[in-house]
């Protein structure tokens, strides 16, 4: 396929169609399931495939092509696309024609155990799409491209972007930690960067396109390194080159963060004050069998290290209830550190054996119940934490970046902190991609509620 050179990007144009690109007719209708980065390949998607002109939309039934954009992460995120393949089946039956495939991490995981789909396409091999519909039309055979690359796979494409005002950009892909409850490695491949040049052009594009905010993206963007740089000094050409753009980044192994990292977080006004930094239990002894090469006590001294160069940062991070041979004390042991990070907000999941990962030959000895309590409470916990935290900012003023409508009612507008705090205020004659100032009045503990200061 033909796709933007590099001289395009160098230049901060605007993504072009090919000249050999000819209008299909051909409807796709996609959903994305999972993390950033899952989203962030659903425009890579969308952008390979309306290349050869196919093109989106937003109703199913009317659709020629239904793909799924799927995560493997945890067992009730496949059971979540399976019970969702059950419904498009039926529409199938009334369509026959009609194709459906499996994209991402689950058709890599299972692609063999994957039945009645037209199309089973791994996360490094989404190029293929076109060949692999127009194959599955003319032949009736079953697609399937699950290879996994050993370099970037898409540093020439330009995703294909909604309209808004902020922007992913891929920066690495896979991961080399092999934690031992996680099949990241088995479904996105081990570690590899991408060119810190195209990253900056990429983003000069971008600013040139009005976007106001980026986040750098990667399954453990701390271990990104290409040629000389790596991910501090990455971070810190990105912030010099577009000082007006607010710049975040997501995820954060804590084994990799370094001070450097820290040094320029703080140096640099353009990059948010905030971090998601994976903590995964409170206790030293699932740490270790979790492989995550760290004790809380080398957790806690990022944590007192990003605080005492911003005192104002903000701290989200990912909770594991139930690893396999956890106890009651390993459990306290996660409520005590919470307690002492005091996190603005929390992921937190039930432990769900996965395959090919050495925690599934574990003994999975917590019983469910006990699991779900634990889950339970933790998220209680972390909910009175958050309140509280955010009752902190009544009576401040924050710089909100708008980022779209409130969901329940069009006459207020959603935007965000720099530290990542959602914020509702009055529409009245402000406009999505402003930047205000606005002081807070009122809190609960998900989101902000305050008046822009004229």
């Amino acid at each position: 396929m033909k796709v933007q050179p590099f001289e395009i990007l160098n230049n901060h144009l605007t993504k072009q169609k090919p000249t050999t690109s000819k209008p299909n007719g051909k409807k796709i209708y996609i959903e994305t399931y999972g993390c950033q980065m899952n989203l962030s390949d659903t425009e890579i998607v969308m952008s390979v495939l309306e290349d050869f002109g196919y093109k989106q939309t937003g109703e199913i039934n009317n659709s020629d092509v239904i793909l799924l954009n799927t995560c493997s992460v945890r067992d009730n995120a496949e059971k979540k696309i399976n019970n969702r393949l059950v419904h498009l089946r039926s529409l199938k039956k009334k369509n026959p024609n009609m194709i459906i495939g499996i994209l991402g991490c689950m058709a890599e995981r299972l692609r063999d155990e994957l039945k009645d789909v037209d199309l089973v396409v791994g996360p490094d091999e989404y190029r293929k799409l076109p060949q692999l519909i127009e194959n599955v039309i003319e032949t009736g055979e079953k697609g399937i491209a699950v290879k996994l690359s050993k370099v970037e796979t898409y540093d020439d494409i330009i995703p294909l972007r909604k309209e808004g005002v902020s922007a992913w950009i891929s920066v690495m892909r896979g991961c080399d930690k092999f934690c031992t409850y996680c099949v990241v490695p088995f479904t996105r491949g081990r570690e590899r960067s991408r060119s810190y040049k195209s990253i900056l052009s990429e983003t000069l594009a971008l600013r040139d396109n009005n976007i106001k905010e980026i986040t750098l993206l990667g399954q453990n963007v701390n271990s990104y390194e290409y040629e000389d740089k790596k991910f501090p000094e990455l971070l810190r050409i990105i912030a010099k080159a577009v000082p007006d753009m607010r710049i975040r980044f997501t995820t954060s192994h804590p084994y990799d963060l370094s001070d450097n990292l820290l040094e320029v977080m703080a140096e640099n006004d353009n990059i948010c004050k905030y971090i998601h930094l994976p903590v995964q239990s409170g206790s030293n002894r699932i740490l270790a069998l979790m492989n995550r090469l760290y004790t809380t006590q080398e957790y806690l001294k990022i944590i007192d290290k990003a605080r005492a160069l911003m005192p104002e940062i903000a701290l989200s991070t990912d909770i594991i209830a139930g690893f396999p041979t956890e106890t009651d004390e390993d459990h306290r042991q996660t409520l005590e550190l919470m307690e002492t990070v005091r996190y603005s907000g929390a992921y937190m999941f039930a432990y769900s054996p996965r395959e090919n990962t050495k925690s599934y030959k574990m003994k999975d000895n917590v019983p469910a119940e006990l699991k779900q309590e634990r889950l339970a409470e933790i998220i209680e916990h972390q909910t009175k934490i958050s309140l509280n935290e955010n009752k902190k900012l009544i009576g401040k003023t924050k710089s909100v970046l708008l980022e779209s409508y409130s969901k329940k009612s069009s006459d207020n507008l959603l935007g965000r902190t720099d530290c990542n705090r959602s914020v509702i205020i009055p529409s009245e004659n402000y406009e999505i991609g402003d930047k205000i100032d606005v002081k807070i009045e009122k809190v609960n503990s998900a989101t902000l509620f305050g008046k822009p200061i004229k």
